[in-house]
């Protein structure tokens, strides 16, 4: 009786948002075509969309286009680099969403808790250790797997860390697992410091803080494989534990008692999570609060049914990044601006509201 007053519970606003979610899906799809268009097109030369899109179809068909700057700018410069940040963008919807849900906390996400930082530790360790031996570390070479790695193993153990603090005593505090994830993250951010200041190469240091501060530039058409697919994954793995995320929300009492197995979930989550951020922050850097408003934004839209909620929350996320990478490309004639500098102008407002609005309730 009590599953079966669950389950028409649980479909039947389902079914109401799905007219609201379905719309908002298109909507969200051309926005992000139309994102990526203006990406292509705008620079330190303006290409017209229609130019884009004819060097576009050209390269899709496998007609060689004639000889000149604009193919080159346009296939080559800004097309792998408004894909990358897209896909960036998606990830980190994802696992806002995700992580949220996992501690049952609207102010978490891989920024605030942590996870970021201890993936950048893990990828400058390898970088400048990597610097050191003589090694070449990129995405496209077989001894770049090491940054990938990395990042997520240093992903996976803050976050671990972070979780251990929140829950000591037997207790659980929201407040305590925020004010963790900040602490262990200026930690990590500090040692990271320390590491690139070691380095003795001026030019190598300052690369890697700008990296650091996000950044997508450089992007090549090599290095979006393995965004693609550890965002595509993560998607569909996450998006077949909704169910069991949505009744995690209610409490683990209140989870297991529907049949959900609240240890084994968390794990799975924990695991997927660390793993996307490791890869989305070897590629473009620490990349802050992206995943704390882009969910916030989808709930107010759709609700709080993980079904819907995750792939909008992906869609959102990349029309979002799009467009921040393409102001800190254009704002400033004479400089790029690393994405964390966009990201942090709107997002510290973001966590101020959020923050204001807590203690409302309270």
């Amino acid at each position: 009786m009590a599953s079966a007053a669950t389950t028409t519970a649980d479909d039947r606003p389902a079914r109401t948002r799905t007219l609201r979610a379905g719309p908002l899906a298109a909507v969200l799809v051309l926005a992000l075509v139309a994102a990526l268009t203006a990406a292509v097109s705008l620079g330190s030369v303006d290409i017209p969309p229609g130019e884009v899109w004819s060097v576009i179809a050209h390269r899709l068909t496998g007609q060689v286009p004639g000889p000149g700057t604009r193919d080159l700018i346009v296939w080559q410069l800004r097309v792998p680099r408004a894909l990358l940040a897209a896909m960036v963008g998606a990830g980190l919807g994802l696992v806002g969403t995700a992580v949220q849900a996992l501690v049952r906390n609207p102010l978490a996400d891989p920024y605030l808790l942590g996870i970021s930082s201890g993936a950048s530790l893990g990828a400058v360790a390898v970088i400048v250790l990597g610097s050191g031996l003589g090694l070449e570390f990129a995405l496209g070479g077989a001894a770049g797997l090491a940054v990938p790695l990395a990042a997520f193993l240093g992903a996976l153990g803050a976050f671990s860390l972070v979780w251990v603090l929140a829950r000591r005593g037997g207790g659980f505090s929201p407040l305590r697992l925020v004010l963790a994830g900040i602490g262990i993250g200026q930690f990590l951010t500090g040692f990271t410091s320390y590491l690139v200041l070691q380095t003795g190469d001026e030019q190598q240091t300052r690369g890697v803080l700008f990296w650091l501060m996000g950044s997508l530039g450089g992007a090549v058409w090599g290095q979006l494989a393995v965004p693609a697919a550890a965002v595509a994954l993560g998607l569909a793995l996450l998006q077949a534990r909704a169910r069991g995320l949505n009744a995690l929300l209610m409490g683990d009492e209140t989870a297991a008692g529907l049949g959900v197995d609240v240890t084994r979930l968390r794990r799975e989550v924990f695991v997927v999570t660390s793993v996307l951020t490791g890869v989305l922050v070897a590629v473009s850097g620490a990349i802050g609060f992206v995943g704390l408003m882009v969910p916030h934004v989808c709930r107010l839209l759709v609700g709080g049914d993980h079904r819907r909620l995750l792939p909008l929350s992906a869609l959102t996320g990349a029309v979002l990044l799009v467009v921040v990478d393409t102001i800190a490309r254009t704002a400033l004639d004479t400089q790029e601006l690393p994405i964390g500098v966009v990201t942090a102008m709107l997002g510290a407002p973001t966590l101020l509201y959020l923050l204001d609005r807590r203690l409302e309730r309270n």
